[in-house]
């Protein structure tokens, strides 16, 4: 089982190499992120889609090679995201990755009826975190799609997680539904679905996975407090997924758990014909190739499985 994004990335190295498509690509991060990924075999070119001006600017400034990408130019962020998409459904590239530009336009791009990636699945964000002084990584989801998801979107959550899961190795993964008690109360709705999303799992609606909630953070990840509280579960204090009740709850601890715990993570949007390498503007050129590892990890499992074929689509 996957423990660490060394892992992964080695995992992926194994498998075939894919082409990005990056929307806004004019950012050092960015492009140090896909000039390593590049030098690590996980993929095998890129399209950089944005101001080439900027670009060679700080490709020369970081010496970073171009000659294995192709620079498209387009200044026009909203018109980068277009064409970084189509690039993709058009199949001259395998994934597509968001660079300097803000979340919910390259997410229009890809939403879009007429050129993006929709398949009529649920597309939904899945965060991946390797967190100092435990012994496995943690799948988190939605902290950056679904603003408040439903009982049955919850649900796709947790099977999407699965997957993933399952890519890493890891064979039924302990998934918790986190609130902010471990108790049903009927004034939180959230511990009513948590509630519901456990059953599902026990009567087999959902499968491959142990669920259980509502869970706390703490009797959620650390034996020790599930121990004191007296919750005897199989997920309490070990689990792997942690499925938040909204878009907040999951963007906060996404990103506490990258600035106060100094952890290493990643993020993808799954769903879609493809996965989009997705993380912050402000992640590390570190955050943003292990995303991109995730995203073709995802891509080299799901291909001739769930994933949809790029062709398809036109």
């Amino acid at each position: 089982m996957i423990r660490s994004f060394k892992e992964l990335i080695k995992k992926v190295q194994n498998g075939p190499p894919q082409i990005l498509s990056v929307a806004a690509a004019q950012d050092e991060d960015v492009l140090l992120s896909v000039w390593n990924a590049y030098n690590s075999n996980m993929i095998k070119g890129a399209f950089l889609v944005g101001n080439e001006g900027e670009i060679r600017e700080i490709a020369k400034n970081r010496n970073i090679d171009l000659a294995p990408f192709t620079i498209v130019q387009e200044e026009n962020k909203e018109n980068a995201c277009e064409r970084a998409i189509k690039l993709v459904r058009s199949g001259k590239a395998s994934l597509p990755m968001k660079g300097f530009v803000d979340t919910s336009i390259i997410l229009k791009a890809l939403l879009h009826k007429e050129y993006g990636l929709k398949t009529g699945s649920f597309i939904y964000h899945v965060g991946l975190m390797e967190v100092p002084g435990f012994n496995r990584m943690f799948l988190i989801s939605d902290s950056a799609m679904t603003i408040a998801p439903t009982l049955e979107q919850k649900a796709e959550l947790i099977k999407g997680c699965v997957k993933l899961a399952h890519a890493m190795g890891n064979k039924k993964p302990k998934v918790a539904i986190l609130c902010a008690v471990e108790k049903v109360n009927p004034k939180m709705p959230a511990t009513l679905d948590a509630e519901a999303l456990t059953k599902m799992n026990e009567t087999g609606k959902i499968s491959s996975c142990l669920v259980k909630g509502p869970l706390a953070l703490d009797n959620a990840v650390s034996v020790d407090a599930a121990r004191h509280k007296g919750i005897r579960h199989p997920v309490a204090g070990n689990a792997d997924i942690l499925i938040t009740p909204d878009i907040e709850a999951g963007n906060i601890l996404n990103k506490s758990m990258e600035y106060f715990a100094a952890c290493e993570k990643a993020g993808c949007i799954m769903g879609a014909a493809r996965p989009m390498v997705l993380t912050s503007r402000a992640s590390s050129d570190t955050s943003k190739m292990n995303s991109i590892a995730l995203a073709v990890l995802a891509a080299q499992y799901l291909n001739g499985k769930e994933q949809t074929c790029i062709g398809s689509l036109s």
